[in-house]
């Protein structure tokens, strides 16, 4: 049996072991040479063409450039540019100044209490659009300075109110307001003595017909030889000024409309206020709530409108102050040689009731129930000259006592409470505050 003997001595296998870690060791390193050198090459040859292509595109860009700055009209159509992707934003902040005669009519009184404004600024421009003004107050009776005028006007800014939203079709959509006529010849809302405030839809307008909105509005096509006509079946029609229109009630009927169960086909009103089946005007501002308690099938009607104040509290005074801050006041001679009050005075408005984007805006004074219009005409008998201070020997002018506009007069404050409370509470068929 042969027998191996390893003569190597143990130091002589250490130094082969060694040898061959040196020479895997060398072997590693220069493939990681070689993978380091082809790297290098990729990534030289990637920036090369990255250069190329930068520089190709640099030289496009140049001649673009160069041909853009050959236009003569750039300048103009930067400028339109920049005008057209401005326009949410100034539309958002658009003012509508007309609304300024609405507003009057809603915060001067007339009657037998006047006061006439004799010179008046119309401030937009702050964050609260204000009103200053130059104004005599006249009782109409002995004694013709009376501070109870002035009184009861302050303090019917606090039930002043606004209401605005969007008229809709019986399917409740939206309809186009330049599709909406709301006042007459005379700058008056349409009114009608037992139903109150309605407008008229121009349904027949260019953009008008709510039925190319939602297929579901109810329509009739007659085919003739030569034309297809399309005609809208689903509205009763009247004639004005010489177009085709639908009314609208602004008011709500609640006569007609109310209905215990809802019925297919037929206008309905629920006790929370809820309009459908008939076109109608949402409002954003009021809200209606039927009282069942005592007649089931005639409830007592009340309207609310609390968040829309016209004149909001002042927050820089006292808790009382009503926006509206009065800065003078003296004893004068009208035009008519009659004694009045004059005064200056400041009234802050809720920026809403300028606002482009609220619609259809409406200003409410205390009394709903008073015919107020913004006509134009009566706009102008607001106006008048300035009374004249008292002259020297004009005893009686001079001496009347003129009272202090801060005092509370118990009777204008019941009056104006009373007017407030008269306007939330609507019976069967009431009319809408206007």
């Amino acid at each position: 049996m042969a027998r191996e003997i390893n003569l190597v001595p143990d130091i002589k296998n250490e130094m082969i072991k060694a040898l061959k870690l040196r020479n895997f060791i060398f072997f590693l390193c220069i493939i990681v040479a070689a993978a380091s050198v082809g790297i290098t090459v990729v990534t030289g040859l990637i920036m090369g063409g990255q250069q190329l292509a930068l520089d190709s595109k640099k030289a496009t860009i140049n001649n673009l450039s160069n041909k853009l700055n050959s236009y003569s009209d750039l300048g103009d159509f930067l400028t339109i540019k920049d005008q057209l992707g401005n326009i949410a934003t100034l539309t958002n902040n658009k003012k509508v100044l007309s609304r300024t005669f609405g507003i009057l009519s809603a915060l001067i009184p007339t009657g037998a209490d006047t006061i006439r404004i004799s010179e008046m600024n119309v401030n937009l421009a702050a964050e609260s659009p204000t009103f200053t003004f130059d104004a005599q107050a006249n009782a109409g009776r002995e004694p013709y300075i009376d501070y109870n005028v002035l009184d009861a006007f302050k303090k019917s800014m606090q039930y002043m109110r606004y209401d605005y939203g969007e008229y809709v079709d019986k399917n409740g959509t939206t309809i186009p307001a330049y599709c909406m006529i709301e006042h007459g010849n005379d700058g008056a809302m349409f009114r009608d003595a037992d139903r109150g405030i309605y407008a008229y839809w121009t349904i027949h307008a260019d953009g008008c017909d709510t039925s190319k909105q939602n297929a579901n509005t109810e329509t009739s096509t007659e085919t003739t030889d030569s034309t297809t006509t399309t005609s809208t079946t689903a509205y009763e029609e009247e004639d004005y000024e010489g177009q085709k229109v639908v009314r609208i009630w602004r008011t709500p009927q609640f006569a007609d409309w109310y209905k215990i169960q809802e019925v297919a086909g037929q206008p309905y009103m629920n006790v929370d206020g809820a309009i459908s089946n008939v076109p109608h005007f949402v409002s954003s501002c009021i809200t209606y709530k039927g009282d069942t308690t005592y007649d089931t099938a005639n409830p007592k009607w009340t309207e609310t409108n609390d968040n829309c104040q016209l004149v909001p509290n002042s927050s820089t005074e006292s808790s009382n102050s009503t926006g509206i801050k009065i800065t003078d006041s003296s004893n004068g001679r009208s035009e008519n040689e009659e004694l009045v009050l004059r005064f200056s005075a400041v009234i802050a408005l809720n920026p809403a009731v300028y606002n482009f984007n609220n619609h259809h805006m409406m200003a409410i004074p205390p009394s709903g129930r008073r015919n107020v219009t913004d006509s134009y005409v009566q706009v102008q008998a607001m106006f008048g000259q300035r009374a004249k201070d008292c002259a020297a020997d004009d005893a009686t002018c001079s001496s009347t006592p003129t009272g202090d506009t801060s005092s509370d007069s118990n009777s204008s404050t019941n009056n104006t409470e009373q007017n407030n409370t008269n306007t939330n509470e609507n019976t069967n068929g009431g009319n809408q505050n206007g």
